[in-house]
């Protein structure tokens, strides 16, 4: 018996929801908590700090913050090219070794943006080194998702793969939150001098710390036993592939499909966690620290809200938990900005938090989707084409578009209809898929191969 089947027959044995399954939910979600903590705290400083630093004044401060979410962007052009290259290399050597040095790749970059001149200092300079360094972040960042989920969910037992595998989701939250928490503690301590100098500085390098802690709990996670088997098998026979060409060959559907399960969710999260403090910011001149507070709450109850939704997912089944997040989620923007103009803190806390909730209701269930469209062979390049590249044209774009809707007619209401027409592309997406609530890995693995006439890559149901 070789190392590897001894590996996958171990785990066998310790699998289910004991103390082996709690560490894998552990290891994933420490790792993606920091790195979300260094991709969101990008795109608080894009919004707070970058327009001004890096970038000449226009005396138009939206212009400075849409130069911003600009090189935001760039992160989010990166993540599907990472997500094709790791997406390949986790379906080959496996997600364990993927994830470890996605992570180191994200804490390097992150903490060199911490060290970039600015504007004054170098010129154009800064903002294209500012550039190449989300570029190499958004790089990892999109081999990082997909990894991170799937360990969990190739895992979890059949019947509650919603609720584990939304604990790496609710890691995403607690990301953000450290990432808020941090700039808040700098602008509230320091002046407003002190923080735009190099108060801000102190988040980015305080990933390199955490960076440490994540990578060292990667090393002591296990690969699931369905993954072992499955590369076994490919390395057997030459008539099994995997990976990128595979995927996109076999499954164009799927990957469309997790495409739109992704467009209307990546839209509506930056649009409440981005955008609404640009508004908040820009049209009432709300107070940066007060902003900060408000985004701390509601990441706090986001983090408790989607493992219960993770719940529902596996009791009322994966499609009707999402088309109520999909269906809520287009009649946000109709009383939060309304809620906004009030400028009153607790309703505005409350906006936010209640954006937040409805976006769980699509967020905590894409993990066990998503990996139940795609056979264990290339099912980490199917689930990471399948959210990456819709980053390209949904979140990157969603913030900046807003920005530039509000300084051209200095409404909320193109927003609006923007969110309206994206949760109707992810209700014709969810409407499209099969509900796959309760089924087995193995069941996914044995129609891949009864369709494709790969007799060998059937895998057994013991």
């Amino acid at each position: 018996m070789s190392v590897e089947q001894r590996s996958a027959s171990k785990a066998r044995k310790g699998a289910g929801e004991g103390s082996g399954l709690k560490k894998i939910v552990a290891a994933s979600m420490v790792g993606t908590v920091v790195e979300w903590y260094e991709f969101f705290l990008y795109a608080t400083a894009a919004t707070l700090v970058f327009g001004k630093y890096f970038f000449p004044s226009t005396g138009n401060e939206l212009d400075g913050i849409i130069q911003a979410f600009i090189t935001y962007a760039v992160g989010f052009v990166a993540r599907p090219l990472g997500g094709i290259v790791f997406g390949q290399i986790g379906d080959k050597l496996g997600r364990k070794p993927t994830l470890q040095l996605t992570i180191v790749i994200v804490g390097v970059s992150t903490f060199l943006m911490g060290c970039l001149p600015g504007f004054v200092e170098i010129g154009y300079w800064a903002p294209a080194m500012l550039v190449a360094l989300r570029f190499i972040q958004g790089f990892a960042l999109g081999g990082e998702w997909g990894g991170a989920v799937l360990l969990v969910a190739e895992h979890s037992p059949n019947k509650s793969r919603g609720f584990w595998s939304s604990w790496p989701q609710a890691a995403v939250p607690v990301g953000n939150l450290l990432a808020t928490a941090v700039l808040f503690t700098m602008s509230t301590v320091l002046s407003s001098e002190a923080f735009l100098g190099w108060g801000w500085r102190v988040a980015f390098w305080l990933s390199a710390v955490i960076v440490f802690v994540g990578y060292y709990i990667r090393t002591h996670v296990t690969e699931a036993p369905i993954f072992l088997e499955a590369k076994a098998q490919v390395e057997k026979s030459k008539a099994i592939s995997y990976g990128v060409g595979e995927v996109i060959r076999k499954y164009p559907k799927g990957i469309l499909q997790a495409m739109g399960l992704r467009f209307a969710e990546n839209i509506m999260y930056y649009l409440v966690v981005s955008f609404a403090i640009v508004y908040l910011k820009s049209v009432h001149k709300y107070d940066t620290s007060s902003l900060l507070l408000a985004l701390l709450i509601a990441h706090v109850i986001h983090f408790l809200v989607i493992p219960q939704v993770g719940r529902l997912v596996d009791s009322w089944g994966r499609k009707p938990v999402y088309l109520v997040g999909a269906i809520t989620g287009a009649t946000w923007p109709f009383f939060a900005f309304p809620m906004f103009d009030t400028r009153n803190a607790v309703i505005i806390v409350l906006a936010v938090t209640i954006g937040l909730c409805l976006h769980a209701f699509m967020y905590a269930g894409q993990p066990a989707i998503m990996s139940e469209l795609f056979p264990t062979r290339m099912r980490y390049s199917g689930v990471s084409l399948g959210s990456q590249v819709t980053s390209i044209f949904a979140g990157s774009l969603a913030p900046l578009l807003a920005t530039q809707w509000l300084k051209d007619t200095g409404s909320w209401v193109p927003t609006a209809i923007y969110l309206v027409v994206a949760c109707a592309v992810t209700v014709v997406a969810v409407v499209s898929l099969k509900e796959t609530k309760g089924i087995a890995l193995q069941e996914v693995d044995q129609a891949d191969a009864i369709r494709h006439g790969l007799a060998t890559a059937s895998t057994s149901k013991g």
